[in-house]
Formats: structure tokens, C-alpha cells, sequence
């Protein structure tokens, strides 16, 4: 008591040989602090609460494609199930700093460089090779990864190699293969476009030909070969402390990846 009426700088109580008495300022300051007590036990309380129930907003990060294809639909039904809980759902095709940016979840595809942040395997995303029923009966149908050689290709720019597609067989035998081609670019939906408009053959996302390939307006080639699926991630700030609304969305988010997500 007497080194915090020090740092004070004023007498909190009264002392005689009859007890102890608080002075004027002592009774103030007492009051001050049973005030000060009862708003962080109201604190704690709130924070208790918020921490057992999936709400508030929710702040999510994703690559355009995959978000308006996939995760748009999943976050509706997700909300529905949780009228409390509002998102602020941006899309980008970079990798955002999700402390910067104030992320709580970033939805990210292949592998992951180690980092202090926590993460949950969702699922994985598989890619196929498509071209138009049109564009194969001027050139054919590539039966085998080098018959790519005599065709044009549609690259994507930022997976898959760039313009070289590694293929594996059902033996496990790796094979890349250098492409070429009229049409380069980073949106998957304007080389599915191409795809479509008979321009090329192009490596996708399942789930970004999907549709397409149902509708018959392109079809698969090379299905004996594979090119590499994509890990995907739900990437969060920190393993430790999760809110539940983080936790709860993730572990609903990892019931919707099973082996044929891309299909529905």
C-alpha cells in the first residue's frame, strides 16, 4: 500500500492506534477501481460469449476463380446456417498478408511455405486437359503427352508450370511436357473461354470445367495421364487462440472437399 501511495503521490489511508480509515481520496480511488473491475469482468464476459458462438463478421481471402465458383456457394449456405455472422469476402489472385489485410481465413491452393500460421488441409483440387469437340476434328485427338507438340496450347500463367505440363501415368511415370500456343494468361475463365471458342487445348481446374465438359462444349483428352492436383488450405493467423467463429467455419469448410467436391 505504501509503494502505490508512493507512485500516487497521496495518502489512501488514514492509520491510528484505533485502525485504519480511507481518506477522501482513498474512498474515491476505491470506487474508481470497483468501477474499472466490473468493466473487465463485463469484458471477459462479452469476449467468453463471442468466443462460444459463430458470430460477428468474418473476414475471408481467396483467388478470384475459386471464389466466385466454389466458395461464394458454400459461404451462403454457411451463413444461412449462422444468421449471426456477417463475412467481408475479397478476392484476390496474390497472396495477401493476412495480419496487414486484418484476414481471418485465406483459402489457398498448393503448397504451403512454412510460416507461424496456422493451416488445415482441405482437400485437393485436380486439373484436367480440355479442348473443343470442334478444335479436335481439325486436329486431332492427343493421345500421349508429346502428341502436345503439334498442338496449341492455352497456358495458364501461374501453375501447372507455366508452359511446361508435367503429366504422370497410371504407372507413376513423370512426364513433362513443353507446350505452346496463341493464348497466355493468368484467368483460368478467359483460357476456358478460348477453350470453348475452339482456340486451343487447355489445362484446367476440374471444377472450372466442369460445367463445360457436362454441357459437352469441350471434352477431356490425355485421361490416361494426369497433371498434379493442388493441395488446398485453409490458412488462418495463428494455431493458437482461435476464435470459434474462425474454428467453426473451417471445420464446416473441411465436410464440403470429399473426393469428388469439383463435380457438384
Amino acid at each position: 500500500m505504501a509503494q502505490l501511495e508512493k507512485g500516487l503521490g497521496s495518502r489512501l489511508l488514514h492509520r491510528s492506534t484505533h485502525g485504519v480509515t480511507p481518506t477522501e481520496i482513498g474512498a474515491l480511488y476505491y470506487e474508481k477501481c470497483k468501477l474499472i473491475a466490473h468493466h473487465v469482468d463485463e469484458a471477459e464476459t462479452v469476449a467468453g460469449l463471442l468466443q462460444g458462438q459463430v458470430q460477428g463478421v468474418l473476414r475471408l481471402s481467396t483467388s478470384v476463380a475459386f471464389g466466385r465458383r466454389v466458395l461464394v456457394p458454400l459461404v451462403m449456405r454457411f451463413m444461412r446456417e449462422h444468421p449471426k455472422l456477417q463475412i467481408e469476402l475479397n478476392f484476390e489472385d496474390r497472396y495477401v498478408n493476412l495480419v496487414e489485410q486484418g484476414i481471418d481465413v485465406a483459402i489457398r491452393m498448393g503448397r504451403l511455405e512454412d510460416s507461424t500460421l496456422g493451416a488445415r488441409f482441405l482437400g485437393v483440387n485436380p486439373w484436367v486437359v480440355v479442348a473443343s469437340p470442334a478444335y479436335l476434328g481439325q486436329r486431332g485427338i492427343p493421345l500421349e503427352p508429346p502428341d502436345l507438340s503439334t498442338h496449341d496450347a492455352l497456358i495458364y500463367s501461374t501453375v501447372q508450370g507455366d508452359a511446361r505440363w508435367h503429366f504422370s501415368g497410371a504407372s507413376g511415370l513423370a512426364l513433362p511436357q513443353a507446350v505452346k500456343g496463341p493464348l497466355r494468361s493468368n484467368s483460368l475463365s478467359a483460357l476456358l473461354a478460348a477453350a470453348r471458342d475452339g482456340m486451343g487445348v487447355a489445362a484446367l481446374p476440374w471444377y472450372v470445367a466442369q460445367e463445360s465438359i457436362k454441357s459437352g462444349v469441350v471434352v477431356p483428352v490425355l485421361t490416361d495421364w494426369a497433371l498434379p492436383s493442388q493441395e488446398i488450405h485453409a490458412v488462418y493467423t495463428s494455431p493458437r487462440l482461435v476464435t470459434t467463429k474462425v474454428s467453426g467455419f473451417i471445420t464446416w469448410l473441411q465436410g464440403q472437399f470429399d473426393e469428388a467436391w469439383w463435380t457438384r
